[in-house]
């Protein structure tokens, strides 16, 4: 966590879950780990992460099983269209920060696919 960013603490509680979900280190159905791990894991203060925790069952990517804890998704759907936004904030970001340095938007789609092709 950066302490010292302009961003809640929460809201990167959150994406760090959100990218551990869509790495897989958390599949779809698994248990993540409780309020009181999550709080030691990442050193901050329990009430902050039962936030992040609500804000993620608020986008429908995590549940809770009352008397069992948490646990990610099992929908495709919802798994699907976050890790879509995800490559939407990252194609986004990328586009502007080339367009910032006089790339246009032609040349960026041509270099991709010559790149993408080379990896195949």
């Amino acid at each position: 966590m950066d302490f010292n960013s302009g961003k809640p603490i929460y809201l990167q509680i959150a994406d760090y879950i959100k990218a551990q979900i869509m790495s897989g280190e958390y599949g779809a159905g698994e248990k993540i780990p409780s309020v009181r791990e999550l709080s030691m894991i990442l050193q901050v203060n329990p009430n902050t992460v039962c936030k992040a925790l609500v804000q993620l069952e608020d986008e429908g990517l995590i549940v809770t099983e009352r008397t069992n804890g948490k646990f990610v998704t099992t929908s495709d759907v919802i798994l699907q269209k976050e890790k879509e936004k995800k490559i939407r904030r990252i194609t986004e970001c990328f586009v502007e920060q080339l367009e910032s340095i006089g790339v246009k938007k032609q040349d960026i789609e041509n270099v991709l696919i010559s790149y993408l092709k080379e990896i195949k």
